[in-house]
């Protein structure tokens, strides 16, 4: 799944190929992705040239001149641009006719959505109301994290949850506590000042490294814009079961936390809570 840097790639990405093109016909294949009114997204977003286009945790949005197109790639979702002559392929569900080329939004498994809202209710009629701060707030302190960590919940999935802090998956999130020597079945209860200063400082540090080098990519992602992540070449326990730890050797164990595949040095993030 696509996660806060790779999003912020394709945003990047595409504000260099989109920005001052208009939209002049839409093709729905598949209605499931839109989750507005579907005949009112076919009417109100011809015409609309992207002025913008931003990120909220792992949302896309796309600024028109009167509605804002929110998008969230979940699971496999990918952007394409494609001359008009391209064939449409089996899972390219929304096609969007601009000026001179396409933009297609391609999904394996059909989960990701789309929102067209006008600009007074982006965080009225979209999931982004429910979102938690962006990694580098300012607001993002020891006494935030206090308030909506003292749970008897693991950290490895406190940091999944985009209530909280917006953007973070299980890739980075492994990465972060990984660099923070804690282990990921800690609960949050239990987390010291120092944890939770380090999953700060972690957390904006490994965001920013994977942001410059295009993000990760693996299997289920690809930018599909021309261009390559290269952060998966970094990992230093994400997806390395049974290799061998880089500051200590130990092998790299992966145990199910709250059902997701989870990375982590026994030695390194050993913790005497969790064992």
């Amino acid at each position: 799944m696509p996660e806060l840097p790779e999003v912020e790639t394709v945003k990047n990405t595409l504000k260099k190929q989109l920005l001052g093109k208009k939209i002049k016909q839409i093709k729905i294949l598949y209605d499931g992705i839109i989750a507005t009114n579907i005949s009112d997204f076919k009417k109100n977003i011809v015409n609309q040239e992207f002025i913008d286009i931003k990120r909220r945790g792992k949302f896309l949005i796309f600024e028109l001149n009167d509605y804002y197109l929110v998008s969230h790639l979940r699971m496999e979702g990918k952007y394409f641009i494609k001359d008009f002559s391209s064939p449409i392929l089996k899972h390219e569900h929304i096609i969007f006719y601009l000026d001179d080329v396409t933009l297609r939004y391609h999904d394996t498994r059909k989960f990701g959505k789309m929102y067209l809202v006008k600009k007074s209710r982006l965080y009225l009629d979209t999931p982004l109301v429910h979102l938690g701060l962006e990694p580098w707030d300012k607001e993002l302190t020891i006494d935030y994290l206090k308030k909506h960590y003292s749970l008897n919940i693991s950290v490895k999935t406190l940091l999944l949850n985009q209530d909280v802090i917006a953007g973070i998956g299980n890739i980075y999130a492994d990465e972060i506590l990984f660099r923070s020597n804690i282990n990921p079945l800690k609960k949050g209860k239990d987390l010291t000042d120092k944890e939770l200063k380090d999953i700060i400082s972690n957390t904006q540090i490994i965001l920013q490294e994977a942001i410059k080098m295009g993000g990760t990519t693996i299997r289920s992602y690809t930018s599909s814009l021309g261009v390559t992540g290269h952060f998966q070449d970094s990992l230093k326990v994400h997806n390395r079961e049974g290799m061998k730890c880089p500051i200590c050797n130990q092998a790299i164990k992966k145990i199910k936390v709250n059902g997701r595949g989870t990375y982590y040095c026994p030695t390194c993030q050993r913790n005497e809570v969790c064992i």
